[in-house]
């Protein structure tokens, strides 16, 4: 264990909050540089623990912190709340460890930032829902496509009334298929919860956002056509859907769509967002980082097109500053004593809605919110 070689702050200087970070693997290390951007910006953060049962992932860690930069290091997440005096933990562990790593998270005086999904099931959701509820430390989870700069303007846009009121929401993602993790456990949906959990949670929480309320029902259509067909790990091939589309009904006659291929590289933007209300339009798109708001005037089209950037981002990582934006509101959550945006309720629906995608397609039915939820 290396001790963080940061001093502590003259006597009445505020001191900056202590960050550690529980899985070093990819999206433990995204954490870390978007932390060390935060640091170098005198933002008031300080990361002083990293957790991971694997020497490897904390060794690529450390790679990242400046030269003469050492940070604790802890085989996992107990060890660190025993000894590494955080304020704060984010928790970019497997998905399928979540629940079990809140657990002990949860019962700590600590604020937390659990990557998405929130859980696998949503029987864990719930349970994380009601250990939650009292405490208080905040919980924020990790659902920051809200924050991609033009999507950001989009919900603004939206919310200032420019297309009125929402009637349709689509979201396409045509993208690359899911990329290698420590011992592969993103190849199977019992670790995952499913591609509809685990990739496109972030949809539906946009979705939810967008149309300030939650579905009622959900329709799938979805399979495994093109990727890991070829790949065998202990004799098992992977199960991962890797296309689908995705209806979704709302109580107010709103509809939202998820478009999902994961073997179409070819693309020029990787995600396209739609809304279209009774007086316009509004779409982003990523990654050309355009917004484009259009018009109904008597019958004609009116649209602008701007491209969009956020000023305050100092590390664009890889969700286009999404992330960046997300420890920043965190910050200001924990700061004001104020609820988190994206919290533990949103981490529930949106698990919810993915299983309830999955059930559609498995058996090629509709299946109500609350059918599930009741689970």
């Amino acid at each position: 264990m290396v001790p963080s070689s940061a001093p502590e702050p003259p006597v009445g200087a505020v001191r900056p909050l202590r960050y550690g970070i529980v899985g070093a693997g990819m999206m433990g290390q995204e954490h870390l540089r978007n932390l060390l951007a935060l640091e170098a910006a005198d933002a008031g953060v300080e990361v002083v623990a990293l957790a991971d049962p694997f020497a490897r992932s904390l060794s690529d860690s450390q790679g990242w912190l400046p030269p003469g930069r050492g940070v604790a290091t802890f085989p996992d997440h107990r060890a660190l709340l025993a000894d590494a005096g955080c304020d704060v933990v984010v928790v970019a562990t497997p998905n399928h460890t979540h629940a079990a790593v809140l657990d002990d998270l949860l019962a700590a005086d600590v604020h937390l930032l659990v990557e998405k999904p929130l859980c696998t099931t949503v029987a864990d959701c719930r349970r994380v829902v009601e250990a939650a509820r009292d405490r208080s430390g905040l919980v924020w989870v990790g659902l920051e496509y809200r924050y991609m700069p033009p999507v950001a303007a989009l919900i603004d846009a939206v919310d200032g009334g420019a297309v009125g009121r929402v009637r349709m929401v689509a979201i396409r993602e045509h993208r690359f298929p899911f990329l290698p993790k420590v011992d592969d456990w993103n190849r199977f949906s019992r670790n995952t919860g499913g591609t509809l959990v685990e990739k496109c949670c972030h949809f539906f929480d946009l979705m939810h956002r967008v149309v300030g309320e939650r579905p009622t029902s959900v329709y799938a259509s979805g399979g495994q056509a093109v990727n890991h067909l070829d790949e065998v790990y202990d004799g098992e091939v992977p199960d991962l859907l890797d296309h689908a589309f995705v209806i979704l009904d709302f109580a107010s006659g709103a509809r939202g769509l998820l478009d999902l291929c994961m073997f179409a590289e070819g693309s020029v933007n990787q995600e396209e967002v739609s809304v279209v209300g009774d007086v316009g339009k509004v779409e982003a798109f990523l990654p050309s980082s355009i917004l484009r708001v259009g018009a109904r005037t008597g019958g004609a089209a009116s649209v602008r097109e701007e491209a969009v950037t956020d000023p305050r981002v100092a590390h664009e990582g890889f969700h286009h500053g999404a992330s960046y934006v997300e420890h920043l509101e965190l910050l200001a959550a924990i700061r004001t004593g104020t609820a988190p945006e994206v919290g533990v309720d949103e981490g529930l629906w949106s698990v919810a809605v993915g299983v309830a995608a999955h059930r559609s397609i498995d058996e090629h039915r509709p299946v109500e919110l609350a059918e599930v939820l009741g689970d």
